[in-house]
């Protein structure tokens, strides 16, 4: 099973390996639903070598070009297993709206829902020595059309694989537990094939010294990308209210939209629901989402009557600052926010592949 792996010379302009210097053979890395590049990012910097990156979306796939070269656009359906380079790793971070809480959680009856098939269509013909998968915590309640736990399919379908067999763990994980400056619960599942004889360990949690919003947002006006998508009327009168650390239960009454007035003059049918989350700077900021909408997540300055930037959700995502978006237009500007959202944060991806290159690759 084991691939024999290649010596080379890395000199790209893009993020990687260091250029112009001589590499011990790196694990080459197969990355499907790659979005814009976070999990492959963190996996380069770890030291693998990017051969093969696939996403349907158009917007992640610019980004994807522009910072970490060719990524194929097609469909995964479309895509036959030999036109796949080999490789040692594999990862997926597969559609993960169909799982998600704040979806409408169709799950396996949703079409995306079945996408992680393509993936097990991949692994069976590529043999990769380990896989990674990333997806939201709502996988974890997510039922398989047989009443199962569709965690406890996919496991043991990766353990009894043909002719290699994984050994899979499955965990979530807290970002901000891996030094990334944001609570984020995505789930992991890590396997190593049988043969070599190896469980994954999770690496051990890390403190969380300067990862408040403070010294996050401390980004220079001249900064790549330092611009935002604009709230509306209604959204900017209802944070004149709103102190750092508050929400919309600030708001006085009188002040609220009527669909607002509705859902406080009945809270507990609405589960009490959070809205306009204001965090403070003294705070770690809550889960960066793809819609950037105030009503769905702490998306909004804590001083500030607006919506943080794109390079500021790009530093609680932990994409390095010489990363670049696409921030021409309006249209782009909130694709940018979208593709931020569903990245894998660069800085958990990276200890996450370091562990599996200390566990596994230089054993």
């Amino acid at each position: 099973m084991k691939a024999e792996l290649k010596t080379e010379t890395k000199q790209s302009r893009f993020f990687g390996l260091p250029k112009n210097v001589k590499q011990d053979p790196a694990p080459r890395l197969i990355s499907l639903f790659s979005g814009c590049g976070g999990l492959d990012l963190g996996f380069r910097q770890a030291g693998f070598e990017s051969v093969w990156a696939n996403d349907f979306d158009s917007d992640a796939q610019a980004v994807y070009s522009l910072n970490l070269g060719d990524i194929d656009k097609r469909d995964i359906k479309t895509v036959r297993e030999n036109e796949i380079p080999d490789g040692e790793v594999l990862t997926a971070g597969f559609p993960c709206q169909p799982f998600s809480n704040a979806g409408n959680r169709k799950c396996v009856h949703d079409a995306r829902g079945l996408l992680y098939k393509e993936c097990l269509r991949i692994i069976k013909s590529k043999m990769v020595q380990v896989i990674v998968f990333e997806n939201v915590r709502g996988i974890l309640s997510t039922k398989y059309t047989d009443g199962r736990n569709l965690t406890t399919v996919i496991k043991e379908y990766l353990s009894k694989i043909v002719s290699i067999g994984y050994n899979v763990v499955c965990q979530l994980v807290n970002s901000v537990d891996y030094g990334v400056p944001q609570n984020r619960h995505r789930v992991f599942f890590v396997g190593v094939g049988k043969d070599l004889d190896k469980r994954y360990k999770f690496p051990e949690k890390k403190d969380k010294n300067n990862l408040t919003l403070k010294t996050i947002l401390k980004v220079s006006q001249n900064a790549l990308n330092h611009v935002h998508w604009n709230l509306a009327p209604q959204a900017r009168e209802m944070l004149r209210h709103i102190p750092q650390g508050g929400s919309w239960k600030d708001v006085p009454y009188e002040t609220l939209a009527p669909r607002f007035k509705k859902i406080r003059d009945n809270m507990r049918k609405y589960h009490s629901p959070n809205l306009y989350r204001r965090f403070s700077l003294d705070e770690i900021s809550g889960t960066i989402t793809a819609s950037a909408q105030p009503e769905n997540c702490g998306i909004v300055h804590p001083t500030e009557d607006r919506r943080y930037t794109i390079r500021e959700i790009a530093r609680i995502q932990t994409f390095p600052d010489e990363f670049k978006f696409i921030t021409d237009s309006t249209r782009e500007i909130t694709a940018m926010y979208k593709v931020i959202g569903n990245a894998v944060p660069v800085t958990l991806a990276k200890v996450i592949a370091m562990s599996i290159m200390k566990q596994v690759f230089q054993q």
